[in-house]
């Protein structure tokens, strides 16, 4: 029985339901953060890219 009404109150509990919520919402700022970091990357990689170029025929 210790099982069961374990097993009634976990499916009741509602703190798991917001815990992966949370980890949800956490996952898509970090693959929005990932983006925006990737597209700065290689916004920067050009920018020197860019400078190199120009130093080199000076």
């Amino acid at each position: 029985m210790h099982l069961r009404s374990f097993l009634i109150a976990l499916l009741r509990d509602q703190k798991a339901a917001t815990a992966v919520e949370y980890g949800l919402i956490l996952a898509m700022i970090v693959i929005a953060m990932i983006l925006s970091l990737q597209t700065l990357a290689t916004e920067i990689i050009e920018m020197w890219g860019t400078v190199e170029t120009k130093v080199t025929t000076v």
